[in-house]
């Protein structure tokens, strides 16, 4: 595999990536949480049509903007989508998923505080609502309130043990406070839970990496890539790794795929230089 040149804006030493990699600043899908709508619908023009005759027949029906809303969030309409989530819960103040998805929106708009609010409205209304419970944990974590955030991230995995988002979740809380042993078993049953997605198992690796068991970091990386090949930082990190076990080839091969995905990504720049990378060479990554 071969790689360009980059322009590096900043450097990281090795004993630093696996920090400058942590998840917790990321937005992956098991992290931000979910729309809850009592139905599933694409995002498509087509679909947002057909919700929209919907209404137009049946003016005072809350479910029917709700259902709106969460596609029409899907397809990055933000502002539709909270007006949707306002009139729903203007026909029925009652109403837990409208007050969660509005909720969702706040808090991926940057206004914790306001998704706090919805997340306390929904939870009043239904105090089994786990969805309400991980949103309102995620909020808590955006404001620096960490033990809040586990609290209710143990509320929504004793609703529902199946919740891989809120295992990973707590997991990530675990890994940020240098729980690892926590972390990794929070992570181990998200990947069960959802067996198709990569950020369990790159979120796993770099508590390995933190108590040093490379191998099992590795193991863990090369699932992740094999998930999601367009991932850079699950590279980067397959690629400090590899570096750390000696093994330069799989190392620099790792660091290149990154820089092909991301060219200014400088964590994998570095690591690329460590390891003897050569620009227009090309590595095997297994």
């Amino acid at each position: 595999m071969s790689v360009r040149a980059v322009p590096r804006r900043f450097v990281l030493n090795a004993l630093g990536l696996a920090a400058a990699l942590s998840l917790g600043g990321c937005s992956t899908m098991l992290e931000q949480g979910a729309l809850a709508p009592e139905a599933t619908y694409a995002a498509s023009p087509a679909n947002i049509a057909s919700l929209t005759e919907v209404i137009q027949s049946q003016p005072n029906d809350p479910q029917a903007y709700n259902m709106r809303g969460t596609v029409l969030a899907s397809a990055g309409r933000r502002k539709e989508a909270l007006a949707d989530f306002n009139k729903a819960i203007q026909l029925d103040p009652n109403y837990s998923e409208a007050y969660a998805n509005r909720g969702l929106l706040h808090r991926q708009d940057g206004n914790p505080d306001l998704a706090l609010k919805d997340y306390d409205a929904a939870i009043r209304i239904d105090e089994t609502y786990a969805t309400a419970y991980l949103g309102r944990g995620l909020a808590w974590r955006d404001k620096k309130q960490p033990l809040k955030a586990l609290d209710d991230f143990n509320r929504a995995i004793a609703i529902r043990p199946d919740n891989a988002q809120a295992y990973y979740n707590r997991g990530l809380l675990y890994q940020g406070s240098g729980q690892h042993q926590f972390a990794i078993d929070d992570f181990a049953t998200a990947a069960t839970l959802a067996p198709r997605e990569a950020d369990p198992y790159l979120a796993r690796a770099l508590s390995y990496i933190a108590v040093g068991d490379l191998k099992a970091a590795a193991a863990d990386l090369d699932n992740a890539v094999q998930l999601d090949e367009q991932n850079f930082a699950a590279w980067t990190s397959r690629g400090l790794a590899y570096e750390r076990m000696g093994d330069k080839e799989k190392a620099a091969g790792s660091y290149a795929k990154a820089l092909n995905i991301q060219q200014n990504y400088a964590p994998a720049a570095e690591g690329f230089r460590r390891v003897g990378g050569q620009y227009g060479r090309t590595y095997q990554a297994f």
